[in-house]
């Protein structure tokens, strides 16, 4: 039998975004997924309340957290993996191509040089097929570009952290046209994913429910099959839905802000003379 983690699941209502706490029943050693650090792009004000409420969760469970992952640079949300970080004494990974991205969005913001684009800022870039311990079970890496070319998917047992690859099955696939997305890509790990059996659990990135509805971080293999962008469709298909659906979508609100701290591992910018931190936003770029 397919060893089963505990997931506990943390929806942000301002982004739509979906974080996990993930651990082994047996031990209690877990990994946090995708946290979410909080900006209000008003204000341009960063605080903490998400990360807060996982790091009250792990400690009421009495949870050991040895990693923080990230599934890829978001776009639409601040990751809290540099924040949680430091707060459990956790190592925090994320895919081996962001260096990829970084060297992207440096060209992108017209950043210095001294930018280093060589993922200095996690404990661990992963490949394809790497493997870190989650107690008794393991945890396995698989390649998912397609949203982005470093996006990765984490496999624990009969559940798949699958991220920005699907989102619920009534509401398709994710977007593939950010700087370095390819829809033709994202097609093909979404086949990937869809190869797992049947019963595997694909915990999805982002949920977002009409008011008053049930957040739905979770699909099975067998029910994302029936994917309203998948079901019956054939690569050519799934092409012209993906991007006509793409053509209509706007910028994240947090987009422009959100890289520049998420290429730095959830860092904000170092600090100026003045000791506060500032972003650099491209006008007319997009």
């Amino acid at each position: 039998m397919t060893a089963s983690p505990v997931v506990t699941s943390f929806h942000d209502e301002a982004t739509g975004s979906m974080q996990y706490v993930v651990h082994d029943p047996a031990t209690r050693e877990g990994v946090v997924i995708d946290p979410v650090l909080d900006f209000d792009p008003a204000e341009a004000r960063v605080t903490t309340a998400n990360a807060d409420r996982i790091l009250d969760h792990v400690r009421s469970e009495g949870l050991r957290i040895g990693w923080v992952l990230d599934t890829h640079p978001h776009a639409d949300h601040f990751s809290a993996a540099h924040y949680l970080g430091y707060a459990l004494g956790a190592r925090r990974g994320i895919g081996a191509r962001v260096t990829e991205v970084q060297a992207l969005w440096r060209n992108l913001y017209n950043l210095p040089e001294a930018f280093p684009a060589d993922g200095r800022d996690w404990d661990r870039l992963f490949r394809e097929g790497d493997e870190i311990t989650l107690g008794n079970l393991t945890l396995r890496v698989l390649a998912t570009p397609g949203h982005t070319l470093a996006s990765v998917s984490y496999l624990a047992g009969d559940a798949a952290f699958v991220a920005d690859t699907f989102m619920r099955p009534d509401a398709g696939t994710a977007r593939a046209d950010f700087p370095g997305g390819s829809a033709s890509v994202l097609y093909d790990s979404l086949g990937r994913l869809l190869s797992l059996p049947d019963e595997t659990r694909l915990f999805i990135g982002h949920d977002y429910p009409d008011e008053g509805a049930e957040v739905q971080p979770m699909a099975t293999v067998a029910e994302q099959r029936r994917n309203v962008h998948l079901d019956g469709a054939t690569r050519e298909d799934f092409l012209k839905t993906r991007q006509a659906r793409d053509a209509t979508l706007s910028l994240p609100d947090r987009m422009l802000a959100a890289l520049q701290v998420n290429l730095r591992g959830g860092r904000l910018p170092e600090p100026e003379d003045d000791g506060r931190s500032y972003l650099k936003i491209p006008l007319n770029r997009f």
